[in-house]
């Protein structure tokens, strides 16, 4: 099957003859073939939703709670409402720009960079490529960290419990190290990216979708509990307080960090695209679905991040961990922390391949214009979704080891997730969106939907760029002490 992904720069005049015989090479009536003569696609408004609510009920809604202890009751909620009504707006503006031309059987753009393709410049086709599948990268490593320290939770717990039930601490015989744990989900993350694309991992994806709601709602239930074990409500109007452990500085670039937090929650624009590449042909037009989707999607996830987020503030006050199911000061019941935990891990190793699926298409399809008459890159051996080549079985297999190194080496939950939502936030979600949108509708320059438009994607620009200082300098104080492979 076609991979969706193309390519950019250096590669992309060699691919256009391939692209153009896919859209036109096919123009006969088939029960099984779309209007671009691929094998017709089938997925519906509710397989959409999955998809998103994989890629964005992920490790970000762990961090929520320390997000709003930084910010306090008032600026925590307010400012998390915000970014879901801005990354709703911009993925709706997204959404029209997967055809060109008229919305129904205007010419489809299979990736994101595709889209950008069609209305902005070259220059801008290849930044935001840079952009999306770096930030890619920092996906899986990040994803790859949460995954560890949810399974290593898990081993400390029943540790504890071992212990507990002995009438001993366990305190230095419950110590361990994540470098295993990122060890065992990246072997288990090299059997799964031999599934070649989206199509192919839908059961995937609503498997990851439903561990994402049972993770969240325990956290809830024991941000519950916690704040009724409390006896009443912590935390500040204001959030956290400077005093003795953080001065006025580090309150200002933990606030910055928060932001940053919260745009990771929310980001899934950058595989928009590709995720309404996966809808059924019109009518309705894939935009219409991808809208009701993304509308579901954002609405449900905001309302957990609500209550997660805010429930963990409520529980832990201004000492909300990172991580709020590996924060809270006890093991029990220790199976209910286990079977959260053992959620996160299974969410993520589907939401690791639905964000990296669209780098891995990139790359063969790069490879396969680049070599067509390559047996190493075309043979494939086919056993049910799995499809395994010689360079695919390598080169995916490569990434995933590289990204577990590098998670070996940076271990900052919550530092890694500031960072990432922070870069990515702009550009991906908003910049090119808008963009795009300005374009292809036509709207006038100076008029008031265009200055609109451009005062959105500035302020934007703002809390980006605030977001990554209050990250790195976080990452920098990290790094001070930290020592490589320390788990």
């Amino acid at each position: 099957m076609e991979k969706k992904q193309a390519s950019y720069g250096k590669g992309a005049a060699r691919m256009a003859p391939m692209e153009v015989s896919v859209e036109a090479g096919n123009g006969r009536e088939s029960d099984w073939l779309d209007d671009d003569g691929r094998p017709r696609r089938s997925g519906t408004v509710w397989t959409a939703s999955a998809h998103i609510i994989t890629a964005v009920i992920g490790s970000g809604v762990l961090s929520l709670a320390w997000a709003i202890a930084q910010l306090g009751w008032v600026a925590g909620p307010a400012i998390m409402l915000l970014f879901a009504l801005v990354i709703y707006y911009t993925s709706t503006l997204l959404a029209e720009c997967y055809r060109s031309g008229d919305p129904e059987t205007g010419k489809r753009n299979y990736t994101y960079m595709d889209a950008v393709r069609s209305y902005l410049p070259g220059t801008k086709v290849k930044l935001c490529g840079v952009i999306q599948y770096a930030n890619l990268v920092g996906v899986a490593i990040g994803y790859t960290i949460a995954a560890s320290i949810s399974m290593r939770a898990i081993g400390r717990a029943d540790c504890f419990h071992y212990h507990d039930v002995r009438g001993r601490s366990g305190k230095d015989e419950c110590k361990s190290s994540s470098n295993p744990y990122m060890i065992v989900f990246g072997v288990v993350q090299i059997l799964f990216s031999q599934i070649p694309d989206f199509d192919q991992i839908w059961w995937l994806s609503i498997v990851a979708a439903v561990m994402s709601f049972t993770y969240s709602t325990i956290g809830l239930g024991l941000g519950i509990a916690q704040t009724v074990a409390n006896g009443g409500i912590q935390g500040s109007l204001t959030g956290l307080s400077v005093g003795p452990g953080v001065t006025s500085m580090q309150k200002v670039w933990r606030s910055l960090q928060a932001f940053g937090n919260i745009a990771f929650a929310y980001s899934y624009s950058i595989i928009l695209i590709e995720i309404q590449d996966t809808v059924k042909a019109p009518p309705p037009s894939e935009a219409k679905v991808m809208k009701k989707a993304t509308g579901i999607s954002v609405a449900t996830t905001t309302v957990f991040y609500m209550l997660c987020g805010c429930m963990g503030y409520a529980a832990f006050g201004d000492a909300a961990p990172d991580n709020l199911l590996t924060g809270f000061g006890f093991y029990e019941p220790f199976w209910l922390l286990d079977v959260a935990n053992a959620a996160i891990v299974l969410h993520l190793v589907g939401a690791y391949q639905v964000f990296c699926q669209p780098l891995f298409a990139f790359v063969e399809k790069w490879a396969a214009a680049r070599w067509p008459d390559s047996a190493f890159i075309a043979r494939e051996l086919r056993v049910g979704p799995f499809a395994i080549s010689v360079f695919r079985l390598t080169w995916r297999t490569a990434f995933v080891c590289l990204t577990t190194v590098v998670s070996m080496l940076l271990p900052f939950f919550g530092d890694v997730v500031g960072l990432l939502g922070a870069v990515a936030f702009w550009p991906l979600t908003v910049y090119f969106p808008v963009e795009m949108y300005i374009v292809q509708r036509g709207v006038r320059r100076g008029s008031t939907r265009w200055v609109c438009l451009k005062m959105l994607s500035a302020a934007c620009l703002v809390v980006s760029v605030a977001a990554a200082a209050g990250s790195i300098a976080d990452v920098i104080g990290e790094l001070k002490e930290y020592r490589p492979f320390s788990g």
